[in-house]
């Protein structure tokens, strides 16, 4: 009897039924085994099956449509992002040339005028000596606590490790150096020992030779580092623009093919997305140029101005040691000119003058108004008169009159000091004035830029959004 199969399994082939072989391709190698299965063809990447979806999908309206607001969006976001980037590092680069670079550069041209003109203080006690170097003292030491703490200030703003930070710490060690020499002189002169003259060169030395230098490299930087961030803050942003010009081009396109296929004359999306990218273009062009136009005037107004102004104030503190000293040194200094031995300080002093005539020269002509000429002005008479009474100085020195000498260059009255600190001080009105002008200029500059980013993203967000919802109505017309 035969036993049935349960269920659904199969029945057993009987001996009639021949089993099934596996085909072997033509092309098969011949020492395949019999099982072997013939290679499909290779798969295609999800890249190149997408780039067909797409030209597929672009043989139809629809399709078209959703090409053309994928790229609108794009290129309105892409203009939006690249806008508020470049207006973000324009501004930061404004504020720092208001409130970083500038106040540094001034400050560093505070450390040279500082120590200048505690050098001058210092040899100005020290030819007064007793109970009327006072006041010299005085200003020789508030001198010295000014430019410590500008050194301060300016390292607070340099990175560590750079060319500056290492002039700061040089000037730290050299402004420690400088006072003992000066208390030595001091001391040996309060005792009558003319070694004290001796020092007093020395420290002068050292002030000439290594720390003023060295303050004059400082406030290079700074004034490098300056026209830097002058330069970031009012480079033209213009792949910006660029791409701007270029949605607004492509969203104009988009209406003109809507038109031409619809005769429908406007696009609520397009046009809104339009008008905003527009806007944000326009906002962007204005509020650079008006930035520009700022930061241009508080450079060509201001800072030109403060540079030859700064110039002209060291030239006078220059002039000053050196008058100072010529008392000093009583002749211990000379130099060869034109065949002829003069005195190395008096020589010096005539340089100086003649750089201080022209700078006041120059910045009369830099100032362009009244209040910034005025100062000037004065100051360049003041410099004439310092010459005159002077050269009244030299005679009698030069005559055996030390005493006279030293009464016409030290004091209060009819003196080359009076000449001096009237200089000094118009000079220093003059440099408050132009200060004024550049933080005014600098800071309508700054402020034009101010809101820029955050509006131009909000716009070109809106614009996408538009042309987004614009090709979308024309999507649903085929629903």
């Amino acid at each position: 009897m035969t036993r049935q199969p349960r269920g659904n399994a199969a029945p057993h082939p009987g001996p009639s039924t021949p089993p099934a072989v596996p085909s072997r391709s033509a092309g098969a190698a011949p020492g395949a085994g019999a099982g072997a299965l013939v290679p499909g063809p290779p798969r295609r990447t999800a890249f190149a099956e997408g780039a067909d979806r797409l030209r597929a999908a672009a043989t139809t309206e629809p399709g078209r449509l959703r090409l053309i607001g994928a790229l609108l969006a794009l290129l309105v976001v892409s203009f939006g992002a690249v806008a508020a980037w470049q207006t973000t590092t324009r501004a930061a680069a404004a504020g720092d040339v208001l409130d970083g670079s500038q106040p540094l550069s001034s400050d560093a041209a505070d450390v040279y005028r500082s120590l200048a003109d505690a050098n001058t203080a210092a040899s100005s006690g020290f030819l007064v000596g007793g109970q009327g170097a006072r006041a010299f003292d005085d200003r020789y030491e508030e001198d010295l606590r000014t430019a410590a703490a500008k050194l301060v200030k300016a390292a607070a703003g340099s990175d560590p490790g750079s060319p500056s930070a290492e002039t700061i710490t040089r000037l730290n060690r050299l402004l420690l150096e400088y006072k003992g020499l000066v208390e030595r002189a001091r001391t040996y002169n309060r005792q009558g020992f003319p070694v004290g003259g001796a020092y007093l060169r020395y420290a002068d030395e050292t002030m000439r030779k290594s720390m003023l230098p060295a303050a004059e490299d400082l406030y290079r930087r700074e004034n490098q580092r300056l026209r830097a961030d002058y330069a970031d803050a009012t480079a033209p942003p213009r792949a910006a623009l660029a791409l701007g010009v270029l949605a607004l081009a492509a969203l104009a396109w988009a209406q003109h093919r809507t038109y031409r296929r619809t005769n429908r004359v406007l696009n609520p999306g397009l046009a809104a997305a339009t008008a905003a990218t527009a806007a944000a273009l326009l906002w962007l062009a204005a509020g650079h140029g008006v930035a520009r136009a700022g930061l241009d005037d508080s450079y060509d107004h201001a800072v030109r101005s403060l540079d030859v102004l700064h110039d002209a104030r060291v030239a006078s503190l220059r002039a000053r040691g050196n008058e100072n000293l010529t008392l000093v040194a009583r002749g211990a200094e000379t130099v060869k000119v034109g065949g002829e031995t003069v005195d190395a300080y008096d020589h010096e002093f005539r340089k100086d003058m003649d750089a201080l005539g022209r700078g006041l020269a120059r910045a009369r002509e830099l100032a362009d108004d009244q209040a910034g000429e005025q100062p000037v002005a004065r100051a360049l008479g003041d410099v004439t008169e310092w010459r005159e009474r002077h050269a009244s100085a030299r005679a009698e020195d030069e005559n055996g009159n030390y005493q006279q000498a030293l009464g016409r260059v030290i004091g209060a009255e009819g003196t080359t000091g009076e000449c001096f600190d009237r200089v000094d001080g118009r000079l220093a009105r003059a440099l408050d004035h132009e200060e004024n002008e550049f933080e005014q200029a600098a800071g309508d500059g700054r402020d034009a830029m101010a809101g820029l980013p955050a509006g131009v993203a909000v716009l070109t967000v809106l614009g996408a959004a538009g042309a987004v919802l614009g090709i979308g109505r024309r999507l649903s017309e085929y629903r």
